[in-house]
């Protein structure tokens, strides 16, 4: 999420350990996960992750904070930035995602959505969103948008008018901070903001249905003062490989999961 609160995030963090709260910790009718670790790739220490996505077996990424904002085609191998666009001061980047070789590129507090050429990055217009902009996913017809709330809004591509409402919740609770998004298999992964957990929603009911254990994902190891928190969900569409990243991380991670028996 976004830079002016990281100050207070820190602080938060050295008060919390780093645990999947109780809600989600086995006393929950939804699945519970662990990550497997499967590949170590590197990832740009700079990026502000806000979004990452495959199209054609393709990474992007978009990137936030206040004149640092960008979007970005990578290099999945060596993490090397192989196109970018970079955006206005006035603008701070979130999530994002593709159809039809239309690349949408949310903003947080600007309420622009920027439409982009996927193959040539050149601008094709913008579109407006009445919320905050969070985290962006696709179905392959309709965008699935979050904005920090328990909800996730289903919005028309052409126009980013609202065309339904997700409504998270966890035994019945609702789950708020959902950040960035990614549809696989027919659900919703979303970051939850702070937490080192993702959970995965059944788009039709917006229950959720397993919950996936992130803890040391990135070892301690490799943390710095800027180290930033975990955000960043990819599933490769052409190879079904899944991979995960967080915010000004040196690291991305193939991974997969094993349920907690």
């Amino acid at each position: 999420m976004q830079s002016s609160r990281r100050c207070i995030l820190s602080f938060f963090l050295a008060l919390c350990s780093l645990a999947v709260p109780s809600s989600c910790s086995g006393r929950t009718g939804a699945k519970q996960y662990r990550i497997k670790v499967l590949q170590v790739l590197p990832h740009d220490r700079s990026a502000y992750t806000q979004g990452l996505f495959f199209d054609n077996g393709q990474l992007y990424e978009s990137t936030g904070e206040y004149g640092a904002s960008s979007m970005r085609k990578v290099d999945l191998e060596s993490g090397k930035v192989l196109q970018r666009v970079d955006f206005d001061r006035r603008y701070f980047g979130e999530g994002s995602c593709a159809i039809s070789g239309r690349l949408y590129i949310l903003t947080w507090q600007e309420h622009v959505v920027f439409v982009y050429d996927l193959a040539t990055f050149k601008p094709l217009g913008m579109l407006t969103n009445t919320r905050e902009g969070w985290g962006l996913t696709t179905d392959g017809k309709k965008l699935y948008l979050s904005d920090g709330s328990s909800s996730i809004y289903v919005m028309d591509g052409d126009t980013f008018e609202q065309q339904g409402k997700i409504k998270v919740k966890l035994d019945g609770k609702p789950v708020r901070n959902l950040n960035e998004l990614e549809w696989i298999d027919g659900r919703i992964w979303a970051n939850v903001y702070t937490e080192d957990y993702i959970v995965i929603i059944d788009p039709s009911s917006g229950n959720v249905t397993g919950v996936v254990d992130c803890r040391g994902l990135l070892p301690d190891s490799l943390r710095s003062a800027d180290t930033d928190v975990l955000n960043g969900i990819a599933r490769n569409d052409v190879t079904g490989e899944i991979y995960l990243t967080g915010k000004l991380w040196p690291r991305m991670y193939r991974v997969k999961l094993e349920e907690k028996k």
